[in-house]
């Protein structure tokens, strides 16, 4: 396989890339480095060809895509507060983006995976999540909503290619995927609580803490998207990739205290005073992974608290730099 990763140089995207590069496949980054850092690809930079450039550049897309038989779109706008602070660019990115992708995908005759986001289930709080439920959203008019209802639309085209021209399309949806090298910066939380802890100051959690989650390592993802853009029959369908550890923002909280033996205390901050008057959060999201189960035997193995411990590791090598006192209750 030779392979393009769009966003290459983000969190998950630099996972992706060693993960593909570990198989001996070949693979071009394209990424214009306004949320990933060459610093993920340090590592491979010798073995990646990389493209700097954005999603939206057509001579950018093309020469990145010349010679690739798969395309692995994840270069979008990342985080609530990104979505909050800038809307407009962050709608052209996920929308106007992807519709770029897709159409060089088509002009090159590419199979393609399209990452999308648990975000898009909205305020549906019912058990396990699965890939045919209802999308419940809030008011267009507040921003919290406009990911979601972007990364549906997302879908939608990813989808219709795959049925109006055949195009070889997968879609996956991540459920709070976590490890090494992901930031805080963006509103991820375990990254921010894990970065306070170590600093010793107070681990800052949105709302009452009685959210509940589910977190995911991402060397249990990353290695889904290879197989399932390989597999025929998962093109043209969307999958549930998480895992089903499900555990509320307090409890989330007091394992990262006890995995980094850190005595902070535990604050709870206001949603209207972290991001807006108005911000509305979902009370529970949690995935069925049944599909992808049956089709590839997807699991996720690795434990919350394995996953803390890995991000706390990382971060002690390599500290990052956290916008922002307060972090969103979860993505």
């Amino acid at each position: 396989m030779k392979a393009l990763v769009t966003g290459g140089a983000g969190f998950i995207g630099s996972h992706l890339v060693e993960h593909l590069l570990a198989f001996d496949h070949e693979v071009v980054v394209l990424d214009d480095f306004s949320t990933g850092s060459a610093e993920n690809l340090a590592a491979v930079a010798d073995d990646v060809t990389a493209v700097s450039g954005s999603i939206l550049d057509e001579d950018a897309l093309d020469r990145a895509m010349d010679g690739c038989d798969t395309v692995f779109h994840l270069a979008a706008a990342v985080g609530v507060h990104t979505i909050v602070n800038r809307p407009m660019e962050s709608l052209r990115r996920n929308l106007l983006g992807t519709q770029a992708v897709l159409e060089a995908a088509r002009r090159h005759a590419r199979r393609l995976l399209l990452v999308s986001s648990s975000e898009i289930y909205g305020k549906n709080t019912k058990d396990n999540l699965c890939e045919d439920d209802d999308r419940i959203l809030g008011s267009p008019l507040k921003s919290r909503w406009s990911y979601a209802a972007a990364k549906g639309l997302d879908e939608l085209m990813g989808f219709w290619c795959w049925r109006e021209y055949g195009l070889g399309v997968v879609i996956v949806r991540p459920f709070n995927v976590v490890g090494p090298r992901q930031s805080g910066a963006f509103g991820m939380v375990v990254p921010h609580l894990v970065e306070q802890a170590l600093a010793g100051q107070p681990l800052t959690l949105h709302g009452d803490g009685t959210q509940r989650r589910c977190f995911c390592a991402v060397a249990d993802v990353v290695p889904a998207f290879v197989v399932l853009v390989e597999d025929e029959r998962a093109h043209g369908r969307a999958f549930n990739l998480g895992s089903t550890e499900e555990v509320t923002m307090r409890q989330l909280a007091e394992r990262v205290l006890r995995v980094t033996n850190s005595d902070s205390p535990i604050v709870h901050v206001p949603y209207d005073r972290a991001y807006e008057p108005g911000f509305e959060d979902m009370a529970r999201r949690c995935p069925d992974t049944t599909r992808a189960r049956e089709l590839i035997g997807f699991r996720a193995r690795t434990c919350l608290d394995d996953i803390i411990a890995a991000v706390a590791a990382d971060q002690r090598r390599s500290p990052r730099e956290t916008v922002g006192a307060v972090t969103e209750g979860a993505t």
